[in-house]
């Protein structure tokens, strides 16, 4: 049996040569049987420019089309091989693990594996103990997250934030986690350009913070010094959609089947409404919900700082903003896009979260008599309705407290106040109505729904606009007293 000797990395593998199904892979290598290595820096994302360290002992092996990051989590000889292995052959044929081709990364690394296997029979080489708990641990390696790929992978985990390398938490339950993960400051940035390389965005000394969504929706956001202390802060949000629709958010226990059943002929009715809460209290669960009880024939468009609503209508446009580029020129705020989006013939909007001026000007498209949605953080339903006065004052010295009362009064018909609860479970608190009447200076409300001794009861109070739900053909005594 005629075998070779290839080094790869720190490690030494004998080889037989391959049959007919293997050779064609390997006949990309170099005429000695070694794959020739390039020498560029890794990574072709917002941070290709740092110099990336090349080990001593051998040289590293360079990335594959659109991924530049190589994991060391210590694994197995065997491991090793068929990881270097893995990375030649994907790096040879062109292939991208992060784009359309997962799957034939994947088909590549079972079948690497499956050779590995043939191999040690008749050769010399590390054992290959566990095939399927290897062939896993290379995929997170070269197509996922690495380190952090077992979390995402953990239905259970909402949310993983970094606050140094060796501080790794994540959120079970409404639970935070220190994790006994433990990472490199390296490890940390590549992972950060690995994930915003998709995105378009970057982050850097002249733009210390960065939002941007990940390829299954969720959300990262990420700070470096000298804003922190030392270490690079990162978090992600986890995509975790446990409901879909109002039904789903009763099952889980977050609302009553009559509070259910008010808010979906709420939405039918094209009644205004607002989700309040802290943050991870539901707000973004309660919108997508909330969302599928909108018609099918009407047009929707939304506006979000990243992508995080998932709504599944025929007739949907999804915008979110844009950071400068390196001139500083580009940016797209989300007033832009709610100023935008009513040049769209939309019957519904829908803006993901309201921070600052951009309110002002989803309370006019609310005026002009398109149905929408939004969401903002306050600690009551009360208070959010509020925050809804004073944020349209950061639009300019020009916009009054005296023109911004009687618009929020008129623009918003019904607060939902969500909360998250000891043991992780979210709750609406309080349904709120804005009957759309000022008194010395304050708008009116009243509750329709409250939580008294743990259950979310009705008030016995109906909401404003009766006749929308009447056009709609919803009789609200049905719908209340049912």
């Amino acid at each position: 049996m005629v075998s070779s000797m290839t080094r790869w990395g720190d490690e030494v593998q004998r080889r037989r040569p391959l049959g007919p199904a293997q050779e064609s892979a390997w006949d990309e290598l170099t005429p000695d049987g070694a794959p020739a290595f390039d020498t560029e820096p890794i990574g072709a994302g917002p941070s290709s420019a740092r110099a990336t360290a090349v080990p001593s002992a051998a040289v590293r092996p360079a990335a594959p089309a659109g991924r530049g990051v190589h994991w060391r989590a210590e694994p197995t000889s065997a491991e090793r091989i068929i990881e270097d292995e893995v990375r030649e052959l994907v790096r040879r044929r062109d292939m991208d693990p992060s784009g359309d081709m997962v799957a034939a990364v994947r088909a590549l690394i079972d079948d690497v594996v499956a050779d590995y296997a043939e191999r040690t029979l008749t050769a010399n080489m590390p054992a290959l103990v566990e095939p399927a708990a290897v062939a896993k641990a290379v995929a997170d390696r070269v197509i996922g997250l690495g380190p952090l790929q077992r979390y995402f992978d953990d239905p259970e985990v909402e949310e993983i934030w970094i606050n140094a390398p060796d501080k790794v938490f994540v959120a079970k339950a409404g639970r935070p986690l220190l994790t006994g993960t433990v990472l490199s400051e390296e490890q940390i940035h590549d992972l950060v350009e690995l994930m915003l390389r998709a995105s378009g965005r970057r982050v850097d000394l002249s733009t210390p913070f960065v939002d941007a969504s990940l390829a299954d929706g969720s959300r990262l956001h990420v700070v470096i010094p000298d804003v922190t202390r030392r270490h690079w802060s990162v978090n992600i949000r986890k995509f975790v959609l446990r409901a879909n629709s109002l039904d789903e958010l009763v099952r889980l226990g977050t609302m009553t089947p009559r509070c259910a059943r008010f808010l979906e002929a709420a939405v039918v009715a094209g009644v205004n409404l607002v989700a309040a809460g802290a943050t991870q209290s539901g707000k973004t669960t309660l919108l997508n919900c909330l969302a599928s009880a909108i018609p099918p024939r009407d047009r929707l468009v939304t506006c979000e700082e990243v992508f995080e609503l998932r709504i599944d209508l025929p007739d949907v446009v999804a915008m979110q903003t844009r950071q400068p580029n390196l001139e500083g020129q580009g940016e797209i705020r989300q007033r832009r896009l709610v100023k935008e989006a009513l040049r769209m013939r939309p019957n519904r909007l829908i803006v993901g979260e309201v921070r600052q001026e951009e309110t002002l000007d989803l309370l006019i498209a609310l005026n002009s008599g398109i149905a929408g949605m939004t969401s903002l953080h306050a600690n009551s339903a009360r208070e959010a309705l509020d925050k809804l006065t004073t944020l349209p004052l950061l639009a300019g010295d020009n916009i009054s407290h005296r023109f911004v009362v009687p618009t929020v009064a008129a623009a918003i018909d019904v607060i939902v106040f969500m909360r998250c609860t000891g043991d992780g479970r979210r709750q609406v608190e309080e349904v709120l109505a804005v009957p759309g009447r000022v008194s010395g200076g304050e708008i009116e409300s009243q509750p329709l729904f409250r939580q008294v001794g743990g259950e979310l009861l009705w008030t016995g109070q109906y909401p404003p606009h009766e006749e929308r739900f009447l056009a709609a053909g919803i009789d609200l005594g049905e719908v209340l007293c049912a």
